[in-house]
């Protein structure tokens, strides 16, 4: 199989590099030119063991030297603009003692057993994991490979290794002062044994790791030269815009193409079962292409389906029993006896993903061979998945991954790679494949709807005794990695509503899986939590409200056995200045969470216009996430998971009807506008703990703390989102 990578030098500049080969278990060889070539095998998540053929197993880290000294890593994680490619070199770079600058990446090919998340176990960029997985993975890729140069230093010079040291990117002779670089090195350490017991730093000693570092990726993004799914160009590459069904599961029922085939630049229309597109010369004619093809559909058997049947579906199913996620001491018996029980029921919709790069995918299908060229984060799927739909052998699909204008989790999915490669096959040569707009947020893959019911039971002092929640909705786990959903549960779905840092003596959670119909749903950024946090910390306040107490307290009150969960509510709710006073029909509310790994509080502070429109004037954010690796990416991905939850709880809403998605573009999908951004204050409690998750947790938080400020501004509690003017605005 042929894999060329797109290798990014850390200078605003990609170039093409091939595959290397990769061993079942850690080892050094000789590479092309004296080159050092290391490959670290760690663990799986499927406890796979190595292979005795060379290309039997292959690391999850890889780190390769060459005779010039240059450091290549080839990277399992894609960026999405979440600023993994400077992270992840930090923790090579700094086992390795070298400076960032001397670290030049490379994507991974394709390859679930090479490239697998030990967190995951599939080959994947998601789940707020990539820093997680990579923590201990690169760190020793790093240090194994410092410790076999410093002994490849020690031995030349006849020395005690531990008399010598690394330091930027030479090793060095304590006593001496003799010096060698990692180039000149390399070849004889790649003839080193392998060290058994592999010595990482301290923290206390990191140099890199936990200071604010400019990406490397930013210069070209900035100056266009960065190389993004949609750039791709092989040569003789035509373009093609897709219409597909109106409904989910219809059909092509006849086209009239002729107007199309006059349009200047038209080369050809493909026909599919559900599907129609238009090749041209350019995008431009393919659009016009497009408008004028007269196309008659079949809608097939969801056409009359809407979202009033699905919410209806879903809270039918929350009547009756569902798998049981945690259960502690016995809520019924304690909400029986308690002095004040409370209800509610809670409704999230659904939403679409909405990617700034337009979603897209070239294709390049010959007689034996396919060639892929795309933007993904689970490059191996797409492989997999693409191979069926050409159907040829998993080897004779070559991908090429490039840069992700947006992932959000709908990258995750491989159905535009299989849409394209069924419209190559009947184009000769290469064919970029672009979704509009109004096809993309009409035919997404949509984060699910849910639906909650909630009661608990609360004491004479209004502290809970009881926590009882039934939850109905789509498990994305279940379809993407059937073998992970089991006994009627999967990990995503359920968390931030189970394991809760809060102190619940009796506490009850079952989940109801119901897959609606019409509908297709997958991964949205910050996924189950997006919708568990929302109701949890909805919730919390209600109680807090029926107890007639502080939000703020209430829940820490809760927090004894959480400290690290009570340091950043204290921080966050210190910040916002919490319990100041505000002005009319302006309010703060809070929300807590730990979810991916980190630990994070967060007050937002609205203001609620007499015709219920919501200003969000302000986000106090504190967070512990363990080891801050990059403190200036963490922020930035704080900021950046606010405004996509922000513009969730603000507008965010995909409807059906008549079985058709009612959204169309932006102007009935809105974004948070530039003018309704809010001040962000991030705040970053520092911790030696390793890292936690980062780049979902600020969308998980905001959007209960917005509802939580509404109604500390209104006295009107919001049991849907997002938030609805009708119900908030002031009677006349």
């Amino acid at each position: 199989m042929r894999n060329d990578r797109i290798a990014y030098r850390g200078t605003g500049s990609y170039v093409s590099e091939k595959s290397l080969s990769r061993r079942s278990f850690l080892q050094a060889g000789a590479a092309i030119g004296g080159g050092f070539m290391l490959s670290l095998s760690l663990p799986f998540a499927n406890g796979e063991a190595g292979a005795t053929e060379p290309q039997g197993f292959a690391p999850n880290a890889f780190v390769r030297i060459d005779a010039n000294g240059q450091i290549f890593l080839t990277m399992p994680y894609v960026e999405m603009g979440q600023g993994t490619y400077t992270a992840v070199p930090m923790l090579i770079a700094e086992e390795l003692e070298v400076s960032l600058d001397q670290v030049r990446l490379e994507h991974a090919p394709p390859n679930e057993k090479l490239y697998a998340n030990p967190l995951l176990g599939v080959q994947a960029t998601g789940n707020s994991n990539a820093m997680r997985g990579a923590w201990k993975q690169m760190r020793e890729a790093g240090a194994t490979a410092r410790m076999m140069l410093v002994a490849a230093a020690a031995k030349e010079w006849g020395v005690d290794p531990n008399a010598c040291r690394a330091q930027d990117g030479e090793v060095i002779h304590t006593d001496s002062g003799r010096r060698l670089k990692y180039g000149a090195l390399a070849a004889s350490a790649a003839n080193m044994p392998v060290p058994q017991d592999i010595t990482l730093k301290s923290p206390a000693d990191f140099t890199l790791i936990g200071t604010p570092v400019k990406r490397l990726d930013t210069p070209a993004k900035v100056n266009g030269t960065a190389v993004y799914g949609i750039d791709a160009r092989p040569p003789g590459v035509k373009f093609a815009t897709v219409a597909q069904s109106p409904v989910f599961g219809g059909r092509l029922k006849s086209v009239d193409d002729t107007a199309a085939m006059a349009v200047k630049g038209v080369r050809q229309v493909v026909r599919l079962n559900d599907a129609v597109a238009v090749v041209a010369d350019h995008m431009g004619a393919a659009k016009k292409g497009m408008e004028a093809l007269q196309i008659e559909w079949d809608d097939g058997p969801h056409a009359s389906l809407s979202t009033e049947d699905i919410a209806g579906e879903l809270e039918k199913a929350t009547l009756g029993p569902g798998a049981v996620a945690q259960n502690i001491g016995d809520a019924d018996k304690a909400i029986a006896g308690a002095a004040t029980k409370v209800e509610a029921t809670y409704q999230l919709p659904f939403l679409a993903h909405a990617t700034m790069e337009p979603m897209n995918c070239t294709v390049d299908f010959r007689k034996d061979e396919c060639e892929i060229w795309i933007g993904n984060q689970a490059i191996a799927r797409v492989q997999a998945m693409a191979a069926e739909a050409a159907g040829l052998p998993v080897e004779k699909v070559i991908v090429h991954n490039h840069l992700i204008g947006g992932g959000f989790g709908r990258r995750l999915e491989a159905d535009g790679a299989v849409r394209a490669v069924e419209i190559a096959k009947q184009v000769e040569g290469p064919v970029k494949v672009v979704w509009t707009r109004e096809e993309d947020i009409q035919h997404d893959m949509y984060r699910p709807y849910w639906f909650d019911r909630l009661s608990a039971g609360l004491d004479e002092t209004g502290k809970p005794v009881a926590w009882k929640n039934r939850f109905a909705g789509s498990s994305i786990v279940a379809r993407w990695a059937p073998p992970v959903f089991k006994d009627g549960l999967d990990s995503d779905s359920t968390e931030g509503a189970i394991k809760l840092v809060y102190d619940l003596p009796n506490f009850h959670v079952e989940y109801v899986r119901v897959e609606p119909p019409g509908i297709p749903t997958a991964f949205w950024r910050s996924v189950g939590p997006s919708h568990n946090v929302f109701v949890t910390e909805s919730f919390i306040d209600e109680l807090a409200a029926a107890a007639k107490q502080d939000a703020v307290a209430y829940r820490r009150a809760l927090l004894d056995k959480s400290p690290r969960a009570r340091a950043v509510l204290d921080l966050a709710a210190e910040k916002a200045g919490w319990g100041q006073p505000l002005p009319a029909g302006s309010g703060r509310g809070v929300s807590l969470q730990f979810v991916f790994g980190s630990y994070m509080a967060q007050v937002a502070e609205v203001e609620v216009a007499k015709d219920g429109s919501v200003r969000l004037r302000r986000v106090v954010c504190a967070m512990d996430c363990g080891t801050a690796i990059n403190p200036d990416t963490v922020q930035a991905q704080i900021q950046s998971g606010i405004i996509f939850g922000a513009t969730a709880a603000l507008h965010g809403e995909i409807t059906l009807k008549n079985g058709r998605v009612e959204q169309t573009n932006f102007d009935t999908y809105q974004m948070l506008r530039i003018n309704e951004a809010p001040a962000i204050e991030v705040h970053i409690v520092k911790s030696s703990e390793p890292p936690g998750g980062m780049g979902e947790t600020g969308t998980s938080a905001i959007v209960p703390a917005i509802a939580n400020a509404i109604f500390a501004a209104t006295g009107k509690r919001l049991h849907k989102m997002p938030a609805d003017p009708n119900i908030l605005k002031q009677p006349t």
